[in-house]
C-alpha cells in the first residue's frame, strides 16, 4: 500500500533553528512519521483516502540544545498521536 501524507503547514512556536537545523528537523519528522505509519499503520478511513482539515497535536517539550533529529522524532510522534494512535 502507498501512503501519501501532505502536511500543508506545521506550526512550531518557540523553536529557533538555523536553516541547516531546520532541514535536519524536517528530515527527522518525515523519517519518524514514515516509520510509525509503516510499523503501526493508519486507520481504515485514512487508508481509503480520508483527510483531516486540521490536526491538533499535543505540546512537545524540548531540552535546551536538543538535537533537531530528536526534536523531529518527538514532533512526529505527537502528530501521529493526533491521528488517534499511540
Amino acid at each position: 500500500m502507498n501512503v501519501n501524507l501532505h502536511i500543508e503547514a506545521l506550526v512550531l512556536d518557540g523553536i529557533d533553528l538555523s536553516p541547516h537545523q531546520r532541514s535536519q528537523l524536517d528530515a527527522a519528522i518525515r523519517t519518524e512519521l514514515t516509520r510509525l505509519i509503516t510499523t503501526e499503520g493508519i486507520s481504515p478511513s485514512l487508508q481509503m483516502g480520508g483527510w483531516r482539515e486540521r490536526l491538533a497535536a499535543s505540546n512537545v517539550q524540548f531540552s535546551p540544545g536538543q538535537a533537531p533529529e530528536v526534536m523531529g522524532q518527538h514532533i512526529a510522534q505527537s502528530v501521529y498521536r493526533g491521528l488517534g494512535y499511540g
